[in-house]
């Protein structure tokens, strides 16, 4: 089992609440196209991937051209991913094995946790995840089955960037712009680590692991959650941007890149919650602080 660079954990919403607050310093976007429900317009365009002030693996900075296409508002919730596995009975990859990846915070190291899956996601033993939070403790398999289930796809991480950029090639290393992620007056942009990573987490921003998606509110394009919370699922395999041109052929120890960080990112560890960030696992992990959010074509509609 792969685990990715960061972590946060997730439950998700009967009721899928988004803040209707934009975040300071966005500029709001009209959607030139009606979006389906849950969903935004995301413009096309050409936006710089990548940063030559993040790591290698953020190296380097290409242009690249993204057509428009919707995007789920917010990462798909415990209560919507509920309602796909009473629809299909779908059996998530962590209950076939039976266990899933959590980070011990005792001893910050990862471990698989008997019974841990997308309603328990610390283990048999733990509290319930809560509707309105992110799901979590689903493979990129589980990800790609509730995504046909619904007529939707998920992102490559081209078109993850481009829309964490506000679909206009904004360059600040966050969804909101450079301000730190505990802005002016003390307010939080996002569900990150704070505190010493793993050691003590303060919990500042109000939580410990998951938080109901929109609480920190929206960018520009309307997109909850970007930043923090959980990473998330893309369709693309992990490589380098360096092989990006060459042909590939994945195996059994190729991997899924995900995006947005998690509730687990500390900027001294691994500060996933810039735009230009990455992380990866293979397609069959569980992990507590990973989840996903859909597109769809816009030729569908």
């Amino acid at each position: 089992m792969g685990v990715g660079a960061c972590a946060a954990m997730a439950t998700a919403g009967a009721a899928l609440f988004v803040s209707h607050e934009t975040i300071p310093g966005s500029r709001a976007i009209a959607p030139p196209l009606e979006a389906p429900s849950g969903m935004v317009y995301v413009p096309g365009g050409t936006t710089r991937i990548g940063t030559n002030a993040g790591g290698p693996d953020e190296q380097p900075v290409f242009p690249a051209d993204v057509g428009p296409f919707f995007m789920d508002v917010a990462p798909v919730t415990v209560a919507r991913f509920r309602t796909f596995v009473h629809a299909t009975a779908h059996v998530t990859s962590a209950e076939r094995a039976g266990d899933a990846g959590v980070l011990d915070a005792r001893t910050g190291m990862w471990t698989l946790v008997p019974g841990a899956t997308w309603h328990h996601p610390l283990g048999s033993d733990g509290p319930a995840a809560p509707d309105d939070h992110p799901v979590t403790q689903v493979s990129w398999h589980d990800a790609t089955a509730y995504a046909r289930w619904a007529g939707k796809r998920l992102p490559t991480e081209i078109e993850w960037e481009h829309a964490a950029r506000g679909a206009t090639d904004a360059r600040g290393q966050y969804p909101w712009g450079t301000e730190s992620p505990t802005g002016a007056n003390g307010r939080h942009h996002a569900n990150i680590w704070q505190g010493t990573f793993p050691a003590h987490n303060t919990a500042a921003d109000g939580f410990l692991l998951t938080s109901a998606v929109g609480t920190f509110g929206a960018n520009a394009l309307g997109l909850t959650d970007l930043a923090g919370n959980v990473w998330e699922w893309t369709d693309s395999w992990f490589r380098s941007y360096h092989d990006r041109e060459r042909p590939f052929t994945p195996d059994a120890r190729s991997e899924r890149v995900q995006r947005g960080g998690s509730f687990l990112c500390h900027e001294d560890y691994c500060h996933g919650y810039r735009v230009s960030a990455r992380s990866h696992s293979t397609p069959e992990t569980a992990l507590f602080h990973v989840g996903f959010r859909l597109v769809q074509d816009t030729a569908r509609r």
